[in-house]
């Protein structure tokens, strides 16, 4: 989720369950090669390469982020396993520096390096169908999640814990782990990862697919256990994955992942800022962070809602929360409205806006698309709440009269409950002991606008918040790192990092070594890489 994701992943509804076959056109069956009848199936897109001159080359640079564009040799558009290993293989052959891009939705620059001379397009690769051998379900890494989405639940009536911006691509989002407003029920996306088919590259060059699965006897679990949260573009290309909720025996495909909701419960209140009192505010915000501290539990019913506080600065002229429940759940009105008024207890600000509303899950104004731009986001876990320090440096920086930017923000997302029952080593997560995602953001600015004035404040924001561990959010008893899908390269700037602490510790934890043993086994010749890529180990 990224800045507009906060408005977007507030607008949970659910939907009628459904189930059926899948059709066809969103399937794709025709690129597994244990669907039993391929020949009657579409057939896979032909491998393209598109380079500087060729009218689809600009379209095709730029990611979501605008503020990074690349500039390679050739874009290899692939949609099958054996195009992805040919590709791969060619571009080691030939000495060029690859990268692979699935939806484009890196908050850094990492597949528009200037060094990248082939860019691995996946956008293609986008089938989401049942696999009975397998028991589960195949997504490609190309299939945004709204496609990821709208399939699971039109055909089977299920869904996954994952964002609510549903222009992402599952590459990307699953291999970092993926959360989003059923994770508090649901867990991680990754915690729902059965297998992951990866092309990978050995120490003579030879580029080869292999499949990972969860099973204790799989020679490759390493490689599975990896993919499961330890981020992209470290080990391989990703071609598909499978997934099926941990324990699930069954082989109807209606029971392998979690059931989508019915309706939403959503509640929704906002302030202006214009009567906002420094008092208010830390009341606001300590209630907010309080109230996680105490309901973060899993398995206990108050992780069935889930939040978000909106912190805009005070040029957007309101702030607020949004809070939501599946509204098929008992007593969900009386259990959502508790929650909220727990929150707003004691600010004694009016609001501007209040309203309970019940919205189908899949009802299109749910779900608005993310606009593209340029921005610059950094995050942090928490473990418990806010410091009064940091609350107060908090209210200095978002009530500050001379900075004026309504796009800029803090975001605050409800996070724990399931995602904390595993340990910490079960998968390459390892914040499994955050019950909140803060999200510091300039939002988008405007083509041409130098950004060097929102930089510079988020930047300044984030030092002040976490200034007592160095100007980041080093694991403690308070804080808990960061989110690898939330990449920030200051983290490796001493001048922005001044805690001593590398970066791999506040994204990995003690997780590290061993993605650096799967790194050396995987990718020995250190293919797949970028500026805060897994680093072979140095023996």
């Amino acid at each position: 989720m990224k800045r507009r994701g906060f408005l977007t992943a507030a607008m949970i509804s659910g939907g009628a369950l459904a189930t059926g076959a899948a059709s066809p056109a969103s399937a794709r069956p025709g690129r597994d090669a244990r669907w039993k009848n391929p020949a009657a199936c579409p057939q896979p897109y032909r491998a393209v390469t598109v380079r500087p001159g060729d009218s689809r080359y600009n379209s095709l640079t730029g990611g979501h982020n605008q503020r990074f564009v690349g500039r390679p040799e050739s874009i290899r558009v692939v949609s099958t396993t054996e195009q992805v290993v040919a590709a791969v293989e060619e571009a080691v052959a030939a000495g060029r520096r690859i990268a692979v891009r699935s939806g484009g939705h890196c908050f850094e620059g990492f597949t528009a390096s200037p060094d990248v001379q082939v860019l691995l397009d996946m956008s293609q690769f986008d089938a989401v169908h049942h696999d009975p051998e397998r028991r589960a379900f195949v997504v490609e890494p190309g299939a945004t999640l709204g496609h990821v989405y709208r399939t699971l639940f039109k055909n089977w009536g299920v869904t996954i814990p994952g964002g609510a911006c549903l222009d992402v691509a599952a590459g990307g989002h699953i291999t970092g782990g993926g959360y989003g407003h059923l994770s508090r029920r649901h867990g991680l996306v990754s915690d729902h990862l059965y297998a992951v088919e990866v092309v990978v590259v050995d120490a003579k060059g030879k580029a080869r697919a292999v499949v990972a699965t969860r099973d204790e006897g799989d020679p490759h679990r390493d490689l599975w256990w990896a993919h499961a949260g330890g981020g992209g573009g470290n080990l391989g290309v990703i071609t598909r994955f499978w997934l099926r909720t941990p324990g699930v025996t069954s082989s109807d495909p209606a029971a392998l992942l979690p059931k989508a909701p019915g309706d939403g419960r959503r509640r929704t209140i906002m302030w202006p800022w214009e009567s906002m009192t420094e008092a208010a505010f830390s009341t606001l915000l300590r209630n907010y962070c309080t109230w996680y501290e105490r309901n973060s539990e899993p398995g206990t019913p108050s992780t069935d809602i889930w939040g978000v506080l909106l912190a805009n600065h005070r040029s957007a002229g309101v702030l607020g929360m949004v809070a939501v429940i599946d509204d098929a759940l008992p007593d969900a009105s009386r259990r959502l409205n508790a929650h909220v008024d727990a929150v707003a207890a004691g600010v004694g600000v009016t609001p501007v806006i209040d309203t309970e509303q019940v919205i189908p899950w899949m009802t299109p104004q749910n779900w608005p698309l993310e606009a593209t731009g340029r921005y610059k986001h950094k995050a942090g876990d928490l473990r418990s709440g806010y410091s009064d320090r940091q609350i107060a440096t908090i209210w200095r920086y978002l009530e500050d009269r001379t900075y004026d930017n309504p796009a800029a923000n803090l975001g605050i997302s409800g996070f724990g409950g399931q995602v904390n029952a595993p340990a910490p080593d079960a998968t390459a997560t390892a914040q499994r002991d955050a019950i909140l995602k803060a999200v510091y953001s300039t939002g988008n600015w405007a083509d041409g606008e130098d950004g060097s004035r929102h930089l510079t404040w988020v930047r300044d924001f984030y030092r002040d918040v976490y200034a007592e561990t160095g100007g980041v959010p080093v694991p403690d008893r308070r804080n808990a790192g960061s989110y690898i899908n939330y990449p920030d390269v200051d983290l490796l700037d001493t001048r922005w990092n001044t805690s001593g602490v590398p970066w791999t510790t506040l994204y990995y934890r003690g997780n590290y070594p061993r993605l650096q043993r799967v790194k050396k086994q995987y990718d020995p010749r250190n293919v797949f890489r970028h500026p805060m890529s897994i680093a072979p180990p140095a023996r």
